[in-house]
């Protein structure tokens, strides 16, 4: 009897579903990165529609300084919320344009600083990266990112409020959780690709039963609305607050570019297609986090970031392609100036959204894990593990053991995640002084 082969489902960085296709997997990609997007402008007072528009026109932009060689899709940063708010003051409501314009600027300056070392690693080689962020610092920072998030997921999940949870908000995520990992596992061909969209499009349903969707608030306000353009400012400042904090993103960028590299190259490993040398275009990546940075904020958007959430989707769904991710931009710029679609979006209750992320969080942080087998991390050197353990600890503790993740520090706020980075940087250099002698 002749062997039957099963057919590769997925789509490669270059290549293009057709026209219906494309557009249910760029709106599943928008549906991932809306709420931790919106949930930036909320904390920061920032304009929501202008942080939409912006997460939309930076993609565009790094996919185009990037000639499409990189699916990434870029919505705003956590890692900058507590410098911006050092500037704009305010952890809710909006703030005035006038402290919106200066925190503007030092977003730009750090976009710049991105863009600096992204110039040097291109210059120097992946040899310099190799030596300052091994597999045991960028895997360790994604199994950070994709855990701290734990908790926002989990609470949410739960709707919990004032020191209790909601029932309903349980069902409704628990709903959309069992849905999203029935769909990923038990669907196959083009429905496979669509778990995360199936599942929250469930979890809507069960929301509608359970009486957890307003839709009064989808028809408030006019139909077309332009977002709210604010220009930088030029304010030394917010360049001194905000500024450093792309050095210690950079690890972030570094583990979400490895993670790609691994799921795109074992899908083009099954199709029979040539390696995708992904990994190798780290420099291009942080000039195009740094162009991102600056063109979002030219608009009045927040710092941005290539989303650990959009990555684990196109991990589940093996849909890498360029062209989706350029669409969902396109359509997320578009919503940005129709309300009433985006009151929609927004109309899906945070539990049945973070029902979907307790998923995405946690292949978030496996893909953490998944960096140090691929290079083959020696887990009983010493070194190694002295580097990974106080990555977890100072990431992980911080983020949970303090207040909006900042670590009280000799009068200072370090933000947990950044801070990570940044020592376990610091401490590899140092043991690794002298350990090809000692070795």
């Amino acid at each position: 009897m002749a062997q039957t082969t099963e057919k590769v489902i997925g789509y490669l960085p270059d290549e293009t579903p057709s026209a219906g296709k494309l557009i249910l997997f760029a709106f599943q990609q928008i549906l991932v990165m809306f709420p931790a997007t919106v949930t930036v402008a909320l904390l920061t007072g920032f304009h929501i529609s202008t942080t939409i528009f912006a997460s939309g026109f930076a993609t565009i932009s790094f996919l185009m300084v990037t000639k499409g060689k990189i699916p990434l899709y870029y919505g705003s940063s956590f890692s900058y919320i507590a410098a911006i708010i050092s500037i704009t003051g305010v952890t809710s409501g909006l703030a005035p344009d006038a402290l919106i314009s200066q925190a503007q600027f030092g977003i730009i300056m750090s976009g710049v600083v991105s863009i600096v070392v992204g110039l040097i690693v291109s210059h120097f080689g992946m040899d310099i990266i190799e030596k300052v962020l091994p597999a045991t610092i960028t895997g360790s920072i994604a199994m950070v990112i994709g855990i701290s998030l734990a908790g926002t997921a989990i609470t949410s999940a739960a709707g919990y409020a004032n020191g209790a949870a909601s029932d309903k908000a349980w069902i409704a995520a628990l709903v959309t959780l069992a849905a999203t990992i029935g769909f990923s596992v038990y669907l196959k061909g083009v429905l496979g690709q669509l778990p995360i969209l199936f599942g929250i499009l469930v979890g809507y349903v069960a929301s509608i039963f359970l009486g957890l969707v307003d839709f009064g608030a989808i028809w408030t306000g006019t139909m077309i609305e332009v977002p709210h353009f604010t220009l930088p400012k030029a304010n030394w400042a917010a360049v001194a607050a905000i500024m450093p904090i792309a050095i210690a993103t950079i690890p972030e960028s570094t583990a979400h570019l490895f993670q790609l590299d691994i799921y795109v190259n074992d899908l083009a490993r099954k199709k029979g297609k040539p390696e995708y040398k992904i990994a190798s275009k780290l420099g291009l990546n942080l000039i195009g986090d740094g162009i991102g940075d600056i063109v979002a904020s030219l608009f009045g958007g927040p710092a941005g970031t290539n989303y650990g959430e959009n990555i684990s989707t196109m991990a589940i769904t093996k849909n890498f392609s360029v062209k989706v991710l350029g669409s969902a931009a396109i359509m997320a710029m578009l919503l940005a100036f129709l309300q009433p679609l985006s009151n929609a979006i927004r109309s899906v209750p945070g539990s049945v959204i973070n029902g979907a992320c307790i998923y995405l969080f946690g292949v978030i942080g496996a893909q953490g894990v998944a960096i140090m087998v691929n290079k083959k991390v020696d887990l009983f050197d010493a070194r190694n593990l002295a580097v990974i353990a106080v990555i977890l600890v100072v990431g992980l503790g911080g983020t949970y053991g303090f207040p909006n993740g900042m670590i009280p520090f000799f009068g200072m706020q370090l933000p947990a995640i950044a801070t990570a980075a940044t020592v376990g940087i610091v401490m590899n250099l140092l043991l690794s002084i002298g350990k090809n002698k000692a070795n």
